[in-house]
């Protein structure tokens, strides 16, 4: 039966109706805001290609995450700068480094906000990759998830409530869980970054977190973008050793990747939406091109239609506050 005994726009003539029938949802209890800690104090610096996202130093991180909590968001990922850069990472296994007093400053500002931890070598590196690199210039797999376990290690015991591996080497959510276990930290989760992808849309972030590559690419270890049966063994393989969340990063170009994981899996799934969406939506708005609120919920809405469970997203404070009101 259909026209004109079948009339879909019934239940879409007013607001009252059109929430009343809502499939999907949003919510400030699914979101993730990420902040960036540099060194100094009273540090709060502008990233230009962000608008509206900033350095902070370790107690403005601390000020800034108490306004994310009273927002409503539950939880933030921490991203450190550090100063000194080495072919060790030493600044990040380093338990007086800036991540560590980062976590530490959070939690103690904070006691309720969950604080995960981004996971990586890119940072605190002098080359910039995710990985330690060879004498031949190629990363050594083998030696970086060592490395990257020590780090995760270290920001749980600065307080982290999880841990999260962004870097892409085969085998570091297995060596992570082995190390935690072992140090008696079998209850701290791992948030993998299971499917990230060789991207175009991390250049905002590369200048937030002082991360870019000093030479190559990092297409050797993250996803090609024409991969999508890649992702689900990705997927598969970081669960199997351990992962309690996985995620796929970039969210918005993605949207089908989510799908298809969320259909894969019984785990939490997490979709990152990252700085070159975010920079996007903000450059477009100052123009008056979109408008800006209509815009976010959009394309977060649509995240969450795919399959995301959790959302990281440089709007999360302002989202909670749109849908208090």
């Amino acid at each position: 039966m259909g026209f004109p005994h079948v009339r879909p726009r019934r239940t879409r003539q007013s607001e009252p109706w059109r929430r009343l029938v809502r499939e999907t949802q949003l919510s400030p209890d699914a979101l993730i805001y990420p902040l960036f800690v540099v060194p100094g104090t009273g540090v709060r610096r502008a990233v230009d290609s962000m608008p509206g996202i900033f350095q902070l130093s370790v107690e403005e991180a601390a000020r800034h995450a108490r306004e994310v909590a009273a927002s409503g968001v539950p939880a933030v990922i921490v991203f450190a700068a550090p100063a000194h850069k080495d072919a060790d990472a030493s600044a990040a296994r380093d338990p007086h480094g800036l991540a560590a007093q980062a976590i530490t400053a959070i939690k103690t500002a904070c006691p309720t906000l969950l604080v995960w931890a981004d996971v990586c070598l890119c940072g605190a590196t002098d080359h910039g990759h995710c990985g330690h690199v060879s004498e031949a210039g190629v990363i050594d797999n083998d030696r970086s998830i060592a490395t990257l376990a020590e780090v995760a290690l270290n920001y749980a015991h600065a307080g982290a409530d999880a841990v999260a591996p962004s870097d892409m080497m085969d085998g570091r959510v297995a060596a992570i869980r082995a190390r935690l276990d072992a140090a008696g930290l079998d209850q701290t989760p791992i948030v993998s970054y299971a499917v990230k992808y060789a991207s175009a849309f991390y250049g905002p972030f590369r200048e937030a977190a002082e991360s870019a590559p000093a030479f190559g690419d990092r297409r050797s270890y993250q996803l090609d973008p024409a991969n999508a049966r890649e992702a689900l063994r990705e997927v598969a393989l970081d669960i199997e050793e351990g992962a309690d969340l996985v995620m796929v990063k970039p969210a918005g170009p993605y949207l089908d990747v989510i799908t298809r994981v969320r259909a894969a899996v019984q785990v939490p799934v997490v979709a990152y939406q990252v700085s070159g969406e975010y920079s996007l939506i903000k450059a477009a708005a100052a123009r008056g091109w979109i408008d800006e609120r209509a815009a976010v919920l959009e394309t977060l809405t649509g995240i969450r239609r795919a399959g995301a469970d959790l959302i990281l997203s440089y709007f999360a404070p302002q989202v909670a506050q749109w849908l208090r009101t």
